[in-house]
């Protein structure tokens, strides 16, 4: 907000600006002293400009695969107090992140010529009656064994599950036997 106040401010000044933004004038000029001297920063702005090269350079010595934990622990070996939140917080906003072991689930692999399924409820989830509207859904679940896809349909009347099914593999007949045992 303050970049776009002073690339605006010399056309329709300060104030007339701070009334159509939700930002005080105080709050400018208490960011643009802060701007201009860094010691008005806070002590976690101060801080975090302290760690940021440190979590790169721990980063980048481990060959870019160190996760915030690792990051953390080495930090810890190294004398360097920290939370390991803050660490979190830290290589989430850098975009920094660890190696992740195994393969990712890839769900869903859209195309973008495939049609998509109409909503025949138009978001409308209610019924009068049991049996008159069933929805579904599909997910996963990770477990130490892998992923469980399972597929539920619920009745809208009650909101119970009236059909389930848990694959450890996605193939179309696990929605259609969810559908079977919700019609049994």
């Amino acid at each position: 907000m303050v970049r776009s106040i002073d690339d605006h401010r010399d056309v329709y000044g300060l104030e007339p600006i701070c009334r159509v933004i939700p930002i005080t004038s105080s709050t400018y000029y208490a960011t643009e002293a802060r701007e201009a001297d860094p010691s008005l920063r806070s002590v976690r702005v101060k801080r975090d400009a302290e760690l940021r090269p440190e979590i790169q350079r721990v980063w980048d010595q481990n060959l870019q695969v160190y996760g915030a934990e690792k990051v953390w622990k080495q930090f810890n070996r190294e004398g360097i107090t920290v939370a390991r939140s803050t660490v979190e917080r830290l290589m989430r906003e850098m975009g920094l992140e660890g190696a992740v072991r195994g393969p990712r689930a890839r769900t869903t692999i859209t195309g973008d010529e495939a049609a998509r399924p109409m909503d025949l409820v138009e978001r409308d989830f209610t019924a009068e009656r049991p049996n008159q509207l069933c929805v579904s859904d599909l997910t996963y679940v990770a477990t130490w064994r892998g992923f469980v896809y399972v597929a539920i349909v619920v009745d809208a009347f009650s909101r119970r599950i009236v059909g389930w099914r848990a694959l450890s593999s996605l193939r179309s007949d696990l929605a259609l036997d969810a559908l079977e045992q919700a019609i049994w």
